[in-house]
């Protein structure tokens, strides 16, 4: 067991993703642990999921879902990674199922009164052979109590098999990347018999409007700070470490932080009394102690600039310009389609966070390569096209086509991917050129340079051709005011910008709820927060290395888009690449985890915040440092020093939502330095999404 622990210490660690994935296969095999020494589900490249070997013949089964859970599922594995591990049937558990007898069901569902009594339903009629209830968040006591009770009354216990809290009540779009899920109230209401797959529209669920309205009881807040800090802790216990925690102090983070650390120390603690298995891998190895990780949960308000700014890589685009829920893009021209994009597509890991033009590039070069290899197999097996492989001459070319056949379903796959990039890609670039948003990067990307005049003029007159949506205007005035220093701006400025805002039919109830939130928090700009923002060496001249891609796609989209365009967008953004510079999330999670390479006004601001450690013994000095020794106090001036120290993994997590901009520049600071960071928020939300949530606040404050 210490070979096998010491082992796994040393690998590199499974992302959130995995160990969710992995904790939902395990939920789907009955909880009967499958290779214990460490399957992993890593996908091979641009294949389907690795499902854990089963020891025996798989045990064919019913999975029950509800809204929730079907979201948290659809996620991370397909259909046909359910049908791997035998479910057969995949069904709402709100909806008209007939009886199967003979086949034993998985629940996976949320504790809630109505999940609990339409369970009691399907125990009564007998419509499974055996019930695995599985629960997505612990289970309250006042529900396991029903539900023994009913269980009792009808005599169904024979019945139930397990009844399991499986802490997975987030989602996981991405290796490094994570949402909440939406309270229950949020929830839509399901089609009976949906397959898995994104849910439908609703009006979104919103951490930052609730915790920043004026209107919110106490009781909503402290609602919504448990909500929070249950889904975190499921996060934590996925994840299997215990970590130190550190927020700011005086908000809803530190709310949040120490009702977490508090759920922590209660299920270390329990289980230690009662000497059950710990809900935390490392417990059982013997390493709890070794690579502790950080886990940093910080306030929206920290840095509303990177919600509101245009993005140029290509999830930033694709969440900025098309409709993005979960996995799945939706495009709307030429025709209404959507696609899937997650880990298991090659191209979007690779890609996901890389500028658009780089993108552009790499279609180019995985379409020739696609052909080159296309060509090899027509080329050897003699036939003209690779739809006739069928017609070959199965006598004299078995060797061949033995070749043809194993490679052909690769390179179907790979081609159906590459397809869904260039419908994708093609929309970006029309989007691109629709609204001008290669101006708007590079009139953002200078922020601090711009005036209150240059910025009237930009909206008063934007580029040929081009054509800034209200919203697009509007958010870069709020960069531009968010960025810019008190003595740059006058109330007679102001007063333009509304005007012309007005004007282009913006609603500027978002702008005052902002000038507001600023003049209360005197928010500072992130230039002048200590982040750097030195250019990219060899990027911001003309013909640059990540610009070659747009000629490249745009000979493949000659036939779509004939006016010549993409030559005027080309030049148009050539000197304003992403500038190589930290945004405020990242810059304060590089002074807590790598504090040696941070600036010292970073590293002033993070040892003010609190520190927690759930491991540590209650004392009165608890929180101040580890084990609470040689912390002298609150606030005290050698204590934020002693609580320096590097972290090697690490999780940001921001209360009142996260954003696709502010991830991909904490991905590249974690990818550069060698560091593993995951990063999530409440919810995952799109530019447009958030100004309407400003816009809301505006409203209501009024």
């Amino acid at each position: 067991m210490a070979s096998v622990a010491l082992k796994q210490a040393n690998a590199a660690p499974p992302t959130l993703q995995d160990s969710q994935t992995n904790a939902l296969l395990t939920l789907l095999n009955l909880n009967n642990t499958t290779q214990p020494s460490g399957t992993t589900t890593q996908p091979a490249k641009g294949s389907a999921l690795k499902v854990p070997a089963p020891s025996g013949p798989p045990v064919w089964k019913i999975l029950v879902l509800d809204q929730y859970t079907k979201d948290v599922l659809a996620t991370v594995l397909r259909v046909q990674d359910l049908r791997d591990v035998g479910v057969t049937l995949h069904v709402q558990l709100h909806s008209n199922r007939p009886p199967l007898p003979d086949v034993p069901a998985v629940y996976f569902v949320s504790p809630n009164i109505a999940n609990i009594r339409r369970i009691v339903q399907d125990l009564e009629k007998g419509l499974y052979e055996s019930y695995h209830l599985n629960f997505v968040e612990p289970l309250p006591r006042a529900l396991l109590e029903e539900l023994a009770a009913a269980v009792a009354r009808d005599g169904s216990g024979e019945l139930v098999e397990q009844v399991l809290d499986q802490y997975l009540s987030f989602i996981s779009p991405s290796p490094s990347l994570f949402s909440l899920l939406p309270p229950p109230t949020a929830a839509p209401a399901s089609a009976p018999n949906a397959a898995p797959g994104p849910s439908t529209p609703s009006p979104p669920h919103s951490s930052y409007a609730l915790l920043n309205s004026p209107a919110s009881t106490e009781q909503q807040i402290e609602e919504e700070i448990e909500r929070i800090a249950t889904g975190l802790f499921s996060v934590v216990v996925t994840m299997g470490h215990v970590p130190i925690i550190r927020a700011p102090r005086g908000n809803a983070a530190e709310m949040i932080a120490k009702k977490l650390e508090q759920k922590i120390r209660d299920a270390i603690l329990s289980s230690a009394r009662s000497h059950t298995s710990s809900l935390f891998a490392q417990d059982s190895s013997g390493l709890s102690n070794l690579q502790r990780p950080l886990l940093l949960i910080l306030d929206r308000n920290i840095d509303l600039t990177s919600m509101l700014s245009h993005g140029w890589t290509y999830q930033a685009l694709a969440s900025d310009c098309l409709e993005m829920k979960l996995n799945r893009v939706l495009v709307s021209q030429p025709q209404k389609r959507s696609y899937d994009l997650d880990s298991k597509d090659f191209f979007w890991a690779k890609n996901a966070s890389n500028p658009f033009p780089q993108v552009a590039e790499d279609i180019d070069t995985e379409l020739n390569k696609y052909k080159q290899d296309a060509a090899e197999i027509t080329r050897s097996t003699g036939v003209s096209d690779m739809n006739d492989i069928a017609q070959m001459d199965l006598s004299a070319n078995a060797a061949h086509l033995k070749t043809a056949i194993t490679a052909l379903p690769e390179l179907t796959a790979r081609k159906a991917v590459l397809d869904t990039h260039m419908n994708i890609a093609t929309a970006l670039l029309e989007e691109i050129k629709k609204r001008g948003l290669d101006e708007l990067f590079s009139t953002e990307e200078a922020i601090t340079k711009q005036t209150a005049q240059a910025l009237l003029e930009f909206l008063r007159n934007p580029k040929a051709g081009a054509t800034p949506t209200a919203t697009d205007k509007l958010r870069l005035v709020l960069v531009w005011y968010l960025s810019a220093p008190d003595s740059a701006i006058s109330k007679d400025d102001v007063a333009e910008l509304e005007k012309e805002l007005k004007a282009a039919g913006a609603d500027v109830a978002a702008f005052e709820f902002v000038r507001r939130t600023r003049e209360i928090s005197k928010m500072m700009a992130p230039s002048a927060l200590g982040g750097s923002s030195t250019p990219v060496p060899g990027v911001s001249t003309p013909g640059g290395e990540l610009f070659k891609g747009f000629s490249a796609l745009g000979n493949r989209l000659t036939d779509r888009l004939k006016d010549g365009g993409l030559e005027n967008l080309i030049s148009g953004v050539k000197n304003f690449l992403p500038a190589n510079k930290l945004l405020p999330v990242t810059r304060l999670t590089e002074a807590l985890m790598d504090p040696s390479a941070a600036s010292n006004q970073s590293l002033q601001e993070t040892d003010e915040y609190i520190f927690l450690d759930p491991r540590a013994a209650r004392n009165p000095n608890a929180g101040l440092g580890i084990s609470g020794v040689g912390a002298p106090g609150a606030g005290g001036g050698g204590s934020g020093r002693a609580r320096r120290m590097a972290f090697s993994e690490g999780t940001v997590f921001v209360v009142g939502g996260a954003g696709y901009v502010e991830y991909g520049n904490l991905e590249e600071w974690a990818k550069k330095t060698g560091k593993s960071v995951t990063y999530g928020g409440t919810e995952i939300v799109d530019p447009g999404g958030f100004v309407r949530m400003l816009e809301n606040l505006g409203k209501g404050a009024a």
